[in-house]
């Protein structure tokens, strides 16, 4: 992960926003977008990562982070991975392939939100959805 003026205002964006939640095994959920800021490498994709569940998961929205200052390529980016629940999930992928900073951190997301490491116990509804998301992995890395 790199550290400026705008991946610095996301660290402590995410943490704020995300400080109270849990993902689905209790662990602090701020972990997960840590996790995958870690592996980015560019300004971008460092703040989109960061940012990528705090439209979608908190009371945040793209208003308030353009307020905040961050760039226009990060709002797309983070519009297009904050899903409706209205549009189905395969149409959802469509624009997120097309845009490289979502496409990125759209994959490192899938990765870990695939890993069976993360939980102790694999139920059938986590196999389904690891399934849905090696679809969505196939769909996003398919020329």
């Amino acid at each position: 992960m790199i550290y400026t003026e705008q991946t610095e205002k996301a660290l402590k964006l995410c943490f704020e926003a995300h400080k109270e939640q849990t993902d689905k095994v209790g662990l602090p959920y701020v972990f997960h977008p840590f996790h995958l800021a870690e592996q980015m490498t560019e300004e971008a994709t460092v703040t989109t990562a960061l940012l990528h569940d705090v439209v979608e998961d908190t009371d945040y929205t793209l208003e308030d982070l353009a307020a905040m200052g961050f760039s226009p390529e990060v709002l797309e980016a983070v519009a297009l991975l904050t899903h409706d629940p209205a549009v189905p999930y395969e149409e959802y992928l469509i624009p997120i392939k097309a845009n490289p900073i979502a496409r990125k951190v759209k994959l490192a997301d899938l990765a870990h939100n695939s890993d069976p490491t993360r939980v102790r116990e694999v139920t059938p509804g986590m196999q389904e959805r690891w399934e849905k998301y090696k679809r969505a992995t196939e769909f996003l890395t398919a020329p």
